[in-house]
């Protein structure tokens, strides 16, 4: 990342942590995992600057909480160029960072569904579902196993497999895929 920022001439790259010397900072992970998000975290808290983000998942979740860690712009791994990462850092040092049309619609949806679970939790019949287990049921839905579902979202194997218990206990549900259909039906996912 440094040697791509280094080749432009308008964008100086200072190596290490100094919040005296730094106008973005510029991240990079594969995904936005749990780890991730602790290392956004603490540079939010160390240095206070907007955020550039480099990766190529980033889940609803995640898209939230990278917006409150400051990120003020996505840019795909696989899309990246040195040009549009030096853009994107010049933008946000500038301060008139707009936010993305596709990051304001996933945020829109996010928001609404937060509405919908928190504020309005009652489904059709009556039973709420947070946040966390519509997350597994959507993994569930999409295929994934309990490990892969785990580390989809950073949770113990245990954690994944005491939400799908609760939900087919509350729910009197005979099993995972009943648990989905009672979703998908429901259209809570």
């Amino acid at each position: 990342m440094a040697d791509l920022l280094e080749a432009r001439a308008s964008v100086q790259v200072v190596e290490g942590r100094a919040p005296d010397r730094t106008d973005v900072v510029v991240a990079a992970f594969d995904r936005l995992s749990a780890d991730a998000v602790t290392a956004l975290r603490a540079v939010t808290a160390e240095i206070g600057r907007p955020i550039v983000l480099v990766t190529d998942r980033i889940e609803e979740g995640g898209l939230a909480t990278a917006v409150a860690c400051g990120v003020v712009a996505i840019l795909p791994r696989s899309a990246m160029t040195d040009s549009r990462v030096a853009d994107s850092v010049r933008v946000a040092a500038s301060g008139t960072v707009y936010p993305p049309r596709d990051l304001l619609g996933r945020l829109a949806e996010h928001a609404e569904r937060l509405h919908r679970e928190t504020l309005a939790p009652e489904s059709p019949s009556g039973v709420a579902l947070s946040s966390r287990e519509i997350d597994v049921l959507r993994l569930m839905a999409d295929g994934l196993d309990t490990q892969e579902i785990a580390t989809e979202l950073a949770y113990s194997e245990r954690t994944v497999k005491n939400v799908i218990y609760a939900v087919t206990d509350r729910l009197r549900l005979r099993n995972r895929s009943h648990a989905v259909a009672y979703a998908i039906r429901e259209g809570v996912i």
